[in-house]
């Protein structure tokens, strides 16, 4: 099925569409009914009471302030209901379901790499099942990008140093266009691409043919490689938090605080391990910055931590030495353009 020609508004694709229209359809309803009104009377009360001739100005009347305070109240409590409209439906799109499909999603001038679970990799596509929740999870490799499906009714920003996220749930099979919705340079005009949405058997067919090493496979050889297990050992000597188990637990940090091992924090705690130090140990991590490790990279080895359980880290090798500097080096080479 190809993409939809041009209208006026795009086809609601996703199961969220629809309520996001509807509150649309009713801000722009409120503000056109007040701003014809606000015109007419304006009209109106500039004939009405228009200077006549000569005619002295009237007295200076002092009215009642009810028809000031009815206005006021009536617009506070039409306000209100935009307000906490708006807040439910976003609080509502921003908790993914404990079955949604993950995807991972790296913005870059000016292209879109997406990663799935199973391995599947893709620039400027994305393939997604009907009917199944997905949580997005996206990150920037230079400037701000914004990924924006028009038909599902959903945009988040691509933000450098962080992850945000972003989640639908697809209803009608069909292509649909993707498109970089803040202005990332000079080619942003062709930072665009296509969201593909698949009957699930048909979409199981699709990652079987897109099929390679998993995301978290591909996480564990980086983990082997860079020697992780050196430090983060399941031994009692190990010089490093026990990674199993770790993800959406509370972790105490060394200042009495704790936070949430979520995807942030993984994150950071690669990228700038003095940032939030875990109680107990030192800082003695080295950074893996760009240099070290590409996003893309990144996404892999945070995609294994998640999947480690009791007993599932790697045996340490006493006989291997740390890492040295150069040879914290990516793996794999930066697609092109």
């Amino acid at each position: 099925m190809d993409m939809p020609s041009f209208s006026l508004f795009p086809p609601q694709a996703s199961a969220d569409a629809h309520k996001v229209d509807t509150l649309f359809f009713f801000i722009i309803l409120v503000s056109v009914f007040f701003s014809v009104l606000t015109a007419v009377l304006l009209l109106y009360f500039a004939v009405r009471y228009r200077k006549r001739g000569d005619e002295a100005p009237p007295p200076e009347q002092h009215a009642s302030n009810t028809m000031e305070y009815l206005w006021c109240a009536g617009l506070l409590v039409i306000f209100m209901v935009m307000f906490f409209w708006s807040a439910w439906l976003y609080v509502e799109r921003t908790r993914p379901p404990e079955d949604a499909l993950e995807i991972y999603v790296v913005g870059r001038q000016w292209m879109w790499k997406v990663q799935h679970p199973d391995g599947q990799r893709e620039i400027n596509d994305l393939h997604v099942p009907a009917g199944q929740p997905v949580k997005v999870i996206i990150t920037s490799e230079d400037v701000i990008h914004s990924f924006f499906i028009p038909a599902f009714r959903t945009k988040t920003d691509a933000v450098p140093g962080r992850y945000t996220y972003m989640t639908f749930t697809p209803t009608q099979p069909g292509r649909y266009h993707l498109f970089c919705a803040q202005y990332c340079g000079t080619e942003h005009s062709l930072m665009r691409g296509t969201v593909t949405v698949m009957d699930p058997a048909e979409y199981q067919t699709w990652l079987s043919s897109k099929a390679d090493l998993s995301m978290a496979l591909r996480g564990r050889q980086l983990f082997l490689k860079l020697r992780c297990v050196t430090c983060h050992a399941e031994t009692p000597s190990g010089r490093a938090p026990l990674l199993e188990n770790l993800y959406r637990q509370r972790v105490r940090l060394s200042d009495g605080s704790s936070v949430v091992a979520d995807e942030d924090y993984l994150r950071e705690s690669i990228r700038d391990p003095g940032a939030r130090i875990v109680a107990g140990y030192q800082n003695i991590m080295p950074k893996f910055d760009e240099g070290q490790l590409s996003e893309t990279e990144l996404q892999q080895v945070i995609a294994y931590i998640k999947t480690l359980k009791t007993g599932d880290t790697p045996t340490r090798n006493e006989q291997t030495p740390p890492p040295a500097p150069d040879e914290w080096k990516k793996t794999e080479p930066e697609s092109p353009r």
